[in-house]
This record gives C-alpha cells, sequence and structure tokens, in this order.
C-alpha cells in the first residue's frame, strides 16, 4: 500500500504549521521552502485543507495560515481524510458487497487487505499533530537517528 502525495504533503504542512505558527500565521512561502514542497501545490491543498475546516486563513500582511483546532485534537487520519485520501488497501470500496474482480466477486485475500486498511487507519486516527511535533510515533528509523546523533554528539564525530 502506497500513500500519495497529496496525503504525504498534507501532513507534513499540517505538522509544519503546528510546529511554526506559536499563534500567528504562517505563510505558504514559508512552508514550501522548510519542506521543499511546490508553492501552487500547497495553495491547492491548503483550500482543501480550509474548506473542511481544519485551518484558517488570515488575510493581509502578516497574513497566512493557522491551525483550526489544538494540535493534540487533530488527528493524522482527519488530514488525510479531508484531502480525499483514501486509506484502504483494496481495490476494492470498503464494505462493499461485491469485489474488484471482473466477475464482481472478492479476491482470496479481500478480508486481508481491508482489514490492513482497518488497522492504517486504527493508527493514524490514534495519532495527533502534536504526537508527531513532540516526536512521540519513533518507529526503528527514528530510534536509530537519535542514538547516532546522542553518539555523535558524545564523541564529537560529525
Amino acid at each position: 500500500m502506497r500513500l500519495s502525495t497529496k496525503g504525504r504533503y498534507a501532513v507534513m504542512a499540517m505538522v509544519d504549521l503546528a510546529q511554526y505558527s506559536d499563534g500567528d500565521p504562517v505563510s505558504l512561502a514559508e512552508i514550501a521552502d522548510r519542506q521543499e514542497i511546490s508553492l501552487s501545490y500547497l495553495e491547492q491543498l491548503f483550500a482543501i485543507l480550509r474548506k473542511r475546516g481544519l485551518v484558517k486563513s488570515v488575510r493581509g500582511p502578516g497574513g497566512g495560515y493557522l491551525l483550526a483546532h489544538d494540535r493534540e485534537e487533530m488527528r493524522i487520519a482527519d488530514i488525510i481524510l479531508a484531502v480525499d485520501e483514501p486509506i484502504r488497501a483494496t481495490r476494492c470500496t470498503p464494505g462493499a458487497p461485491v469485489g474488484c474482480r471482473g466477475n464482481r466477486t472478492r479476491c482470496l485475500t479481500h478480508d486481508l487487505w481491508e482489514e490492513l486498511g482497518n488497522q492504517i487507519h486504527l493508527y493514524l486516527n490514534s495519532v495527533s499533530l502534536a504526537d508527531v511535533c513532540e516526536h512521540r510515533v519513533l518507529g526503528t528509523s527514528g530510534r536509530i537517528h537519535c542514538e547516532t546523533f546522542r553518539s555523535q554528539a558524545t564523541t564529537g564525530a560529525g
């Protein structure tokens, strides 16, 4: 299963916004520079996020975007779903009585992939923007990175 750039970039931009706003609006140009995302693509994403009530826009000098809710309350799944990114691992529509095969039946592994999609949704729904900002979702790669950084800091290597 692969998450498209739309979902990944929306989450990256929202995490950036959560980290850098401090109550002041953040411009999309700043987010685009920090995250290396096209400004025009961010404009499209933030139009959707604003329409879905996840961000607020502030016009004029010093304007930009603010989170519409506290970062502890905003779930990663909500961001991905807001930009119409389906969280599923099957070709079929979730919960549909018919499958995606030519004869409208389900493949042999349909239930396996549908449940994987459910688990991914549950996980992303359990993670808040604050969790990501405060590094509370360190997987193996995060632990290796932190250990390498600590090792370099104590030995002076780097």
